[in-house]
């Protein structure tokens, strides 16, 4: 009697145990948003929910207090260079963002605490980094989902934006590499292997000390007589510097050589180039 007993109870713990697992949609699937930005990556991670027919703005999320600025968990902000928000200065790390919206004005606020997760019941003012305060926006089009994306992206700049229901929060976030690259070429022009191409292409992009950038792309062409792309690129810095003559003989150059390998992007170039050219 006891074996039978044993018997079923392992049968019915072996049973208890394959039972299948019913998967579902999460009601606020996660998201995890990169941005390659300046000389590092912005993430967001943050929990989605949807308007399911409901009003969002002042009733869903009161205008009253404080939101996680997503569902579930906090969302979470990681830069890995050091950054502005709003113009004021956030250095690398991984932080928190909550907010208080409201018709006219949202509040920013960003956390230093990621243990607080969506228990905004024990917020803590002490343990914010900054908080500024942002204009909403009215889209035409309304977004079922809450949406958080990086929009306008330069190489300086870009624009992180919260977007729900009819309602759009810009936030400006910028980063002073500038400074950080011009140390960076001047230490690697010391070394003995030196990145004259890429060193000129950032000087004319940036505007900076064109005969420095001159005689860097004089040096890199000499290197690599063939490389029409790095002809061009010295055809728009003699361009820039007022040399048109030097500049039509070094952009019909790089055409003859982008034309013998078939490169219609940097033939196209060089044919608008010199078209400029021919203008002045």
């Amino acid at each position: 009697m006891k074996k039978t007993i044993l018997a079923l109870l392992i049968i019915s713990s072996s049973a208890a145990f394959s039972q299948p697992v019913l998967k579902t949609p999460a009601p606020s699937p996660l998201q995890t948003v990169t941005q390659a930005f300046g000389l590092g990556d912005l993430k967001v991670e943050y929990s989605r929910p949807s308007m399911k027919g409901r009003v969002v703005f002042g009733e869903l999320v009161p205008f009253t207090g404080i939101w996680r600025t997503g569902a579930n968990q906090a969302t979470k902000l990681t830069v890995a260079d050091d950054i502005k928000l709003n113009g004021t200065a956030l250095a690398a790390g991984t932080y928190a963002i909550y907010t208080m919206p409201s018709a006219t004005e949202w509040t920013v606020m960003i956390y230093k605490d990621l243990t607080l997760g969506g228990n905004v019941a024990d917020y803590k003012t002490e343990n914010e980094l900054m908080r500024f305060k942002i204009r909403p926006s009215t889209m035409n089009d309304k977004m079922e989902t809450f949406t958080i994306a990086f929009n306008d992206v330069t190489s300086t700049s870009c624009k992180m934006d919260l977007m729900w229901e009819n309602t759009r929060v810009s936030i400006p976030v910028t980063t002073d590499i500038d400074g950080k690259i011009v140390k960076n070429i001047e230490t690697i022009m010391n070394a003995d292997k030196r990145p004259y191409f890429a060193a000129a292409s950032y000087y004319y992009d940036n505007g900076k000390d064109m005969n420095k950038a001159l005689e860097w792309v004089n040096k890199a062409v000499a290197d690599n007589p063939d490389a029409y792309y790095m002809s061009h690129v010295k055809a728009k810095i003699q361009m820039k510097m007022g040399d048109n003559k030097g500049a039509l003989a070094t952009a019909t150059a790089s055409l003859a050589k982008a034309k013998e390998q078939k490169d219609d992007h940097y033939t196209q170039l060089n044919e608008k180039l010199i078209a400029d050219l021919s203008k002045k």
